[in-house]
Formats: C-alpha cells, sequence, structure tokens
C-alpha cells in the first residue's frame, strides 16, 4: 500500500538504512539528480544534545538596542548553504516552503530567516529601524551567527530580498559564495516606470481608471482597491492562479506583511515605489559584484524580465533564468523552470 501510494517509499527506506547508491539516484522534483543521500543531509551533528527541527535564534544589535530574529536551518551540505531573504518588505519565510519539494533531494541545505519586523522574530514597531543599510547590518549578524563563509553562503534574495541581497553584495561580498536575484529589478524609478507605463495599460480602461481615482485620494483602505487589484493585478503579475486559490505557502507568507514596514520602505500603491526606497538604484554598481550571480524573471512579472536580463548582462558573473509562464512569485507559477534553473546554478557553482 505504501509503495502505491509514495512511488519513491522503498528508495527512501534503503537510503535511511545507508543506501548511499540509491540515494545519488534520487530524483530532486526537477531534472536534476541528487548527489547527497538523505540520511546524511539530515543527520544531527550533535545527536547527544535536544534537537528543535534547525531553529537558531539569533541576537541583532541594531541603534536601538538587541532583538531577535529567527532562523530555521534544513539539511545540510557544506558546500551549499542557500540563506533565504523574503520580499514584501515585511512578509514571511513561509511562502519559501515550496523549497522543501526540491532542495533536500539535490541536497542543498538552506535556511529560513524571518527579518526584524516579519514572522516569528520580533517587532520592535519602531519605523526608524526600517532601514535598508541597518538590513544590511543585519543579515552581517546573521551570517556571522550562524557561521556561513565565502566557501558555502549562497544568498537568495526575492523581491525587496533581492535588493538586500544586492546591497549586501556590494559590501560584503568577500563572504559570499554566489548571489540570486530573484524576481528584482536594480532600479526602483525604472520599476516604477514599469508598473505604470506597461502593466497598468494593460487593465481595462476602466479599471484603471478607477484604481487611479482610488490612489489620488490615497484610499488605500477602502476594500474595493483590493477588489479591484486581486484579478486585474495580483492574478495576472503577483502569482498566476485564480483569485482565492493562491498556494497555502503564499497565503501564509503574505497574509501576515508587516503594514508599517512595508508602507514605509515601499509605500501604500502596487504602482511605483513611494517610501524610501524611491530612489534606490543599483545599476550603474553591479560591474562590482564579482561573485557568480543569478538574475531570474517572469514573463508577467512586475519587475520588467528584459532588465533583469540586462542585470544578468552587467554582472562580471552572471546569469540569467527565464520563466516564461512565471510572475512575480515564478517559484510557484512556472515551478518546474524556476526550480531546475536554482538547482543548477547552486550545483555548477558548488
Amino acid at each position: 500500500m505504501l509503495a502505491r501510494l509514495f512511488p519513491n517509499y522503498y528508495l527512501w527506506i534503503l537510503c535511511l538504512l545507508g543506501g548511499a547508491t540509491a540515494c545519488s539516484e534520487m530524483p530532486t522534483g526537477s531534472n536534476t539528480r541528487s548527489t547527497a543521500c538523505p540520511s546524511t543531509y539530515f543527520s544531527s551533528a550533535n545527536a547527544d544534545t535536544v534537537q528543535d527541527g534547525g531553529v537558531q535564534i539569533i541576537p541583532i544589535k541594531t541603534p536601538k538596542g538587541e532583538f531577535k530574529v529567527w532562523t530555521k536551518r534544513i539539511g545540510n551540505n557544506p558546500k551549499a548553504k542557500v540563506l533565504l531573504l523574503n520580499g514584501g518588505p515585511g512578509c514571511t519565510h513561509e511562502y519559501f516552503e515550496c523549497l522543501e519539494s526540491f532542495f533536500p533531494a539535490a541536497g542543498i541545505e538552506f535556511i529560513y530567516y524571518d527579518q526584524l519586523g516579519c514572522g516569528h522574530s520580533d517587532n520592535p514597531k519602531d519605523t526608524s529601524l526600517w532601514d535598508l543599510p541597518r538590513y544590511v547590518e543585519e543579515v552581517e549578524q546573521v551570517r556571522l551567527a550562524l557561521g556561513l563563509n565565502k566557501d558555502n553562503f549562497y544568498l537568495l534574495g526575492h523581491s525587496w530580498g533581492g535588493i538586500l541581497g544586492i546591497e549586501y553584495a556590494l559590501k560584503y561580498q568577500q563572504h559570499l559564495k554566489a548571489l540570486v536575484i530573484s524576481n528584482m529589478m536594480s532600479s526602483c524609478p525604472a520599476y516604477g516606470k514599469y508598473a505604470n507605463e506597461v502593466l497598468g495599460p494593460q487593465m481595462p480602461p476602466e479599471v484603471l481608471a478607477e484604481i487611479r481615482q482610488i490612489e489620488a485620494k490615497k484610499d488605500f483602505a477602502n476594500p474595493r482597491y483590493m477588489e479591484l487589484l486581486m484579478p486585474h493585478f495580483y492574478a495576472q503579475h503577483i502569482c498566476r492562479f485564480p483569485v482565492g486559490q493562491f498556494p497555502d505557502p503564499v497565503n501564509r507568507g503574505t497574509d501576515a506583511i508587516n503594514q508599517s514596514l512595508y508602507v514605509t520602505m515601499q509605500g501604500p500603491s502596487e504602482f511605483g515605489i513611494s517610501g524610501k526606497l524611491t530612489l534606490w538604484d543599483r545599476t550603474k554598481d553591479l560591474k562590482n559584484i564579482n561573485v557568480p550571480t543569478l538574475s531570474i524573471g517572469g514573463k508577467y512579472d512586475t519587475m520588467d524580465p528584459a532588465y533583469m536580463e540586462m542585470m544578468s548582462q552587467q554582472l562580471p558573473k552572471g546569469s540569467y533564468l527565464y520563466c516564461p509562464k512565471g510572475s512575480h512569485f515564478s517559484m510557484y507559477d512556472d515551478q518546474q523552470t524556476y526550480m531546475t534553473g536554482l538547482i543548477d546554478f547552486i550545483q555548477r557553482t558548488q
């Protein structure tokens, strides 16, 4: 019965019993194959201590005192440890849970991390802490606490996490093995222009006109705003599933967003940026990032896929992954393309 329900059941049993040969042939969920046995991948380094599922609470020093941030390690690979930077700003690590269906079988260790103000981490409710340079220093403190270094440290930033990843690399790339900029342009002014001049006009004229009226009145709490955005923007450019059918991790990761953090950094509108990131632009500095870097873009993304391809060309060791069915959450709506390309990049650069 178990073998019928789970075709790889006996293969997993062999792995757990030490069948290294069988493990090396286990499918990853993409077109790549594992090079690490799950029994080693999930082993505990300190079996004589209480195990907590890889959770590590890290103290962070800030200009307003010390706070704690939450991390959780899955797997064990001394050559590839991927720290995940969530988007928003203000979402949680939860929408990265799709990686659990792909990374373990590929032998790739990954680390969930809720940034300060997000998810399980402390929320000081102090907008002065919602600041890009401070978040860069937070990532560096997390790196040190986790023991990540140039021999194993992969940084994957999605959306706002991509901004944070670029800034971190420009200051601390000596500690990085590789960088992934997922679904994020290196220029907020260019991002705003794309939203207003390309994506907006794709909506029915009457819908766009009503959205513009609501935004002009700054009536962002109006339920009608989301009623219009969900089918005409979110389901088209954020995550291409029918309204009400977004994957559960996406719902949990975005529903828990810290609105104070989001509005402070991004601003209340979905058409461009009006917060602290309004003028952020690092396109001319991409040439200074010398570690292998993968830029990922989707055809239907809120970010211009052509711009993200151009970014890969500006990076000295850049490469580009295009998701022809993907939007901002390409890891869900063009999952096989995204995961296959991402895993291939990590395995090539180990």
